[in-house]
């Protein structure tokens, strides 16, 4: 009698979590505002999209993995070079930019039905770079933010990612002023939409 009792339990248990547990694919791209920390850059503007999995395991928590290409870097960062032509030491002003597949497992807790917030890990691979890229091909850095769901497909998000590995190799610095440190990491937010959709139709 305990083993009946026992299985229809697990098979009650088993129902509720399978009607609970759901997989809702979706994209999302938006606005990146970007910097590297330790320089003397301006805020670079330029976009990210990319899909994800919204796996929601129950009403407050959802795990979702995600793939997004993202352009990023810092604009009008001081450079250092010297001019053999002169035999002198010179400065200009470059922007710097990088595009990055990032990897994130993103775990998004619901406060309300409408008001989420979100954090996790990213591993971003680089893909394209214009000057000083960090030799590894490699960023780790860690997300979080915000989410508001406007309607049943449509959520806007802010995001602030922080990176934790030195972005840009750099064998020099500016004067006091201007300098680029040896610890140089990508630091951006992120302002965009996400659109889930829904298999269930």
């Amino acid at each position: 009698m305990k083993k009946q009792v026992l299985l229809l339990l697990l098979i009650g248990f088993g129902i509720q979590l399978q009607a609970q547990v759901t997989l809702r694919p979706g994209i999302r791209g938006g606005a990146n505002f970007s910097q590297i920390t330790q320089s003397d850059s301006k805020i670079k503007t330029d976009f990210y999209l990319g899909v994800y999995g919204a796996l929601k395991l129950s009403r407050v928590y959802t795990m979702q993995p995600e793939i997004t290409y993202s352009r990023q870097g810092g604009n009008d960062v001081r450079i250092r070079f010297y001019d053999y032509t002169n035999n002198e030491l010179k400065f200009h002003k470059e922007d710097i930019s990088a595009s990055y597949l990032s990897l994130a497992m993103m775990n998004k807790f619901f406060l309300t039905s409408k008001f989420n917030i979100h954090v996790g890990p990213t591993l971003d691979l680089q893909l394209q770079e214009n000057r000083y890229i960090n030799s590894l091909g490699v960023d780790l850095a860690f997300m979080t933010g915000i989410g508001y769901t406007f309607t049943k497909n449509i959520t806007g998000e802010l995001r602030v990612k922080k990176g934790i590995i030195n972005a840009y190799d750099t064998d020099y610095s500016g004067d006091y002023n201007y300098t680029i440190g040896s610890y140089n990491t990508n630091f951006l937010f992120q302002l965009g939409l996400a659109y889930t959709f829904d298999l269930n139709k």
